[in-house]
């Protein structure tokens, strides 16, 4: 009977054991999957934008900013500090350390509670990367088992690099590097023995320790984490020392520390949908944009949208404006500011509105007659008409009477005139000489769309984004060959297994020597036209104003011997601007005043038009004006004065 009672009791406490085995088998199968995540380890990403100088424009991602760093990248002090503060045996053990499980054990059974942990590296990766913080048995047996067979596939490098990338540090920062960058703008090889130390205190505690926020917790942590490195002979008295009483700076910055929004937004826009995980894939995207001249741009809208409200008094809420710049030659977009104020709008003004170019466009209509045999010296009549616009019944027609700004009539003058000044009538009778349909394929042939066929076309009529005008005033800035903006320089991702260019693309259009003769005439627009606020006095300056009925925009398109900048301001629910202002007034002053600004950053950039060759000089009226082979000098009627 008794034996029998043994046997009982024997096997109750057998099948514990045995139910405790199994489970433990089960687990350790089960853990096969979770290990392959971590070996084959793949986080999500963030991708870093460039200017074309290699600054930092912005980091863009999901949900974890994670900018990754290889082990080779890693500083062998801070793998020290690490290892000194959360296991210094991480190099003898093989996933787990018994010895340092049943020290904390005994702590915590005298303690009555938890009051120090046992987890190795390899086990704080494991629990970061797939289990949650539940403390379970289930949990902690899950953790032992990965840690275990990740150790015997993966070598200490290997999981090091995989922890310290994967690591929360606060803040908002995934992994050493991000971190790194964000708390003191400085890569890894750059940090001293004390900013090391305030990155190794923080998986702690990250709140707690967050520098930003509690700056002196942080420093007395990193401080005792030197005291270790001291303890164990990793580091020297006088390094100590030398470390403990540094007071680092660190930087409170935004996650994406983005300096340029409206660009990051094009940048999005133009690669989403090549690249559906732009945003996690850890991609390096070089830009065009120069970063600096991309803040001066911003500074300038942002001196002429106030210079509108005080001067002008225009304090109309909707009143805004955009500025977009292009190297002429390559089509590189050196800066674009799609808005005054991005955090109260992010409506980006560059490329998505479409807004009436008024006058901006007559050089294309001017073009198409130089292109027929025209000369800048060709007289062409300035003179009132009225056009009747049939409607359903003769009740319905309509008449449209065109007018100039200035309300008056010069009779015949030269081309060259008529668009220094802007007059509409000119224009409207230029086009009735050579024909609508003409001026229409010649727009098309530019490369303008969707241009309604009716007259109104060549005062500018229809709408356009300043993106798309600066493309077509490469035309012209370009000598004949247009170029098609270009933000995006190439794009790499983080394995170097991908790299794409993105090429320039350009079109020829004109002859070079055909387009001098227009360069030269928006040369005039400058030094005595409707442009004259865009005057300067140490570089050459070309464009056209555009300004469309009652002032609802206000356009400048303005070029260099090397660039293109568009500036418009309106109003964004298209309400009129006010009296007199016009292109020429409102956004011409803001050309002026980048411009002085670019000389500064860049007094590289060329300052003299080119004539090219095939463009000869010939005399009239005692003026010097331009001819080509295509554009000869106008027939001179002689008139004969009677003798009396």
């Amino acid at each position: 009977m008794f034996k029998k009672i043994l046997i009982i009791i024997s096997i109750l406490l057998f099948i514990p054991i045995i139910g405790l085995f199994l489970f433990s088998f089960y687990l350790y199968n089960a853990t096969r999957f979770d290990v392959e995540k971590l070996v084959y380890y793949n986080p999500p990403l963030t991708t870093q934008f460039f200017d074309r100088n290699g600054k930092l424009v912005a980091n863009i991602f999901a949900k974890q900013n994670r900018i990754y760093v290889k082990f080779n990248k890693i500083p062998g002090k801070m793998i020290e500090t690490l290892i000194a503060t959360e296991d210094t045996s991480f190099f003898e053990h093989s996933g787990f350390n018994i010895e340092a499980i049943f020290r904390a054990l005994l702590k915590d059974i005298k303690a009555g509670k938890k009051v120090e942990g046992a987890s190795t590296i390899t086990q704080q990766l494991v629990k970061m990367v797939y289990l949650s913080r539940e403390k379970k048995i289930k949990r902690k047996l899950k953790e032992l088992f990965i840690a275990s067979k990740i150790e015997k596939i993966l070598t200490k490098e290997q999981i090091l690099e995989r922890y310290l990338n994967q690591v929360y540090l606060g803040h908002g920062y995934y992994g050493i590097r991000t971190a790194s960058e964000g708390y003191f703008h400085k890569d890894l090889n750059k940090l001293t023995h004390k900013e090391i130390a305030m990155l190794i205190a923080l998986p702690k505690a990250p709140s707690f320790y967050d520098p930003t926020r509690h700056y002196n917790q942080n420093i007395a942590r990193a401080n005792i984490l030197l005291r270790r490195l001291l303890t164990l002979g990793w580091i020297t008295q006088k390094e100590y020392k030398k470390s403990v009483f540094e007071k680092p700076k660190v930087y409170n910055s935004t996650l994406t520390r983005n300096k340029a929004p409206y660009i990051i937004d094009m940048a999005l826009k133009q690669l989403s949908n090549s690249y559906s995980d732009i945003r996690k894939g850890g991609y390096k995207v070089n830009l065009s944009i120069d970063l600096d001249l991309q803040e001066k741009a911003r500074e300038s809208l942002k001196w002429g949208y106030k210079r509108l409200q005080t001067k002008y008094d225009l304090n109309n809420s909707t009143l805004n404006g955009a500025m977009i710049t292009l190297n002429s030659r390559n089509g590189d977009i050196l800066s674009a500011v799609g808005g005054v104020n991005y955090k109260k709008s992010n409506f980006n003004r560059v490329i998505q509105s479409q807004r009436s170019v008024g006058s901006a466009v007559k050089p294309f209509v001017y073009q198409v007659a130089l292109n027929l045999g025209y000369n800048p010296a060709s007289k062409i009549p300035d003179i009132s008409r009225t056009y009747k616009i049939s409607g359903n019944t003769p009740n319905e027609d309509t008449f449209w009477r065109p007018e100039n700004y200035e309300k008056n009539t010069l009779g015949f003058i030269t081309l060259r005139l008529a668009l220094v000044h802007s007059r509409n009538l000119a224009t409207i009778n230029l086009t009735s000489l050579i024909g609508l349909d003409t001026v229409i394929n010649g727009l098309y042939r530019f490369g303008f769309d969707k241009v309604p066929e009716n007259m109104s076309i060549v005062l500018g009529s229809f709408g356009i984004t300043p993106l798309k005008i600066a493309e077509e005033y490469t035309l012209f800035s370009n000598y004949g060959t247009k170029v098609k903006p270009r933000l995006i320089l190439n794009i790499e991702n983080e394995k170097k297994d991908l790299k794409v260019k993105f090429p320039v693309q350009s079109d020829d259009i004109l002859d070079s020597a055909q387009t001098y003769l227009m360069i030269n005439i928006l040369e005039d627009v400058v030094k005595k036209g409707t442009g004259r606020n865009a005057r300067m006095k140490n570089i050459e300056v070309a464009g056209k104003t555009g300004t469309t009925n009652d002032n609802r925009d206000g356009w400048w398109c303005g070029f260099t011997p090397d660039t293109t900048t568009i500036i418009w301001f309106g109003n964004d629910n298209n309400k009129p601007l006010g009296k007199r202002m016009t292109g020429g007034r409102v956004s011409a002053p803001v050309f002026k005043h980048f411009y002085k600004q670019f000389l500064e950053l860049h007094p590289e950039i060329q300052r003299n038009f080119e004539i090219p060759k095939g463009v000869k000089v010939f005399h009239i009226k005692n003026k010097k004006e331009y001819f080509t082979k295509t554009s000869p000098p106008p027939a001179i009627k002689k008139v004969y004065v009677p003798v009396f």
